[in-house]
């Protein structure tokens, strides 16, 4: 399952929407997902997952879209 994560760049930054970046995570859950970037210096807001029409809709149309290959 895809997983985007909304995050601010630095872990110290407070939480301002035109400061948030998005990343797309492969994981089997949110914990899953937030494990797999836990050693980034992000500040993660938000987890969600991103199926169906959904998924459809962000890949054709952000051309930001790129899962991030993560162990």
């Amino acid at each position: 399952m895809i997983f985007k994560v909304y995050y601010q760049e630095n872990i110290k930054e407070v939480a301002v929407r035109e400061h948030t970046h998005t990343i797309y995570v492969e994981a089997d859950s949110i914990r899953e997902a937030r494990f797999k970037i836990k050693d980034k210096p992000y500040n993660v807001e938000y987890v969600e997952p991103v199926t169906g029409a959904y998924y459809e809709y962000e890949k054709q149309n952000n051309p930001d879209f790129k899962v991030l290959e993560l162990g």
